[in-house]
């Protein structure tokens, strides 16, 4: 339990610094990681042989967080897990289709990533349905603006938003592959914090990354 209250006051000073409407992609993307190994946290503290066993370190919880998978079966496994998002904000359709336009969604790829294949292809649809472009990073690219921004790497794909004519203010809309629903309802909350959300609501879409991400030795063809 002390962990949890060390990492919910931290939480609580990412928020504050965010609503100073800071434009800092620094504590943009590390509230996002830190709120995926926060939700790691909590599951381990609710879980048998969880919390109440042992005191978890947030190294661990970060490794519970990731599922690397490196076929179509387990990820469907992992996905089938992973709750969908079934209320919507009322002006969440105007909102991604009057502002497709002003940003691009980045994901990482690399060869033989099954989730990116997955991932792919549904923000190729999203993006089709609401004028939002898609593009893919290099290999490495990923891990790179990763480390400058001070964030651990867990693997492809990880997917950003940014403003097409800003390159550095990203905000995080997926690590690892996420189901449909749940992508949509986090390109609303990233263009809507990319203008001045309200912090908390960036801070519960970003607690729902699946951590769905590439096996280090993956055995299929990437799509």
């Amino acid at each position: 339990m002390a962990i949890m209250h060390a990492m919910s006051r931290r939480l609580f000073g990412f928020r504050h610094m965010l609503s100073r409407r800071s434009n800092s992609a620094l504590v943009r993307v590390r509230l996002a990681a830190f709120a995926l190994a926060a939700g790691a946290l909590a599951t381990l503290a609710t879980s048998p042989g969880g919390a109440r066993a042992q005191r978890p370190d947030p190294a661990r919880a970060m490794r519970a967080a990731i599922h690397p998978v490196a076929d179509v079966a387990t990820m469907q496994q992992w996905l089938a897990r992973v709750p969908a998002t079934r209320a919507f904000p009322p002006d969440l359709e105007e909102t991604l289709k009057g502002q497709g336009s002003l940003y691009v969604i980045e994901m990482t790829t690399s060869r033989g990533c099954i989730p990116c294949g997955d991932l792919w292809i549904q923000l190729r649809q999203l993006g089709g349905r609401y004028g939002w472009q898609v593009r893919t990073l290099t290999d490495d690219a990923g891990a790179l603006r990763s480390g400058r921004l001070g964030l651990p790497w867990v693997g492809h794909p990880v997917a950003w938003v940014r403003p097409i004519s800003d390159p550095d203010r990203t905000v995080p809309i997926a690590v690892g592959t996420d189901r449909s629903p749940n992508l949509a309802r986090n390109l609303y909350l990233a263009a809507k914090m990319l203008t001045g959300v309200r912090p908390a609501v960036a801070v519960r879409a970003m607690s729902r990354f699946t951590g769905i991400v590439a096996a280090r030795a993956p055995t299929r063809g990437a799509r």
